[in-house]
């Protein structure tokens, strides 16, 4: 793996070790529960929008499960070569 690369892993692993990221993560859990009260919403383009939050926010939660992923799999792709 290239140096570049290793940068880019270490530093999206020091944001996940963070104190920040946790309670920023906290906030969003809270807020999926809030936005995904569908009797809440007030008509169709309301529950678009809110799909379209959740989507938001569910790829923000799954942010540190990509990023190890995709340094598993550059770390094979190292391996092979």
């Amino acid at each position: 793996m290239d140096k570049e690369t290793e940068l880019y892993f270490r530093n999206f692993n020091e944001l996940f070790r963070s104190q920040g990221w946790q309670q920023f993560t906290d906030e969003i859990k809270a807020n999926v529960v809030a936005t995904n009260n569908i009797e809440l919403t007030k008509d169709e383009q309301d529950l678009f929008f809110r799909k379209g939050q959740l989507a938001v926010m569910a790829n923000i939660l799954n942010l540190e499960t990509q990023v190890e992923a995709a340094r598993e799999q550059a770390n094979e792709n190292v391996e092979d070569i």
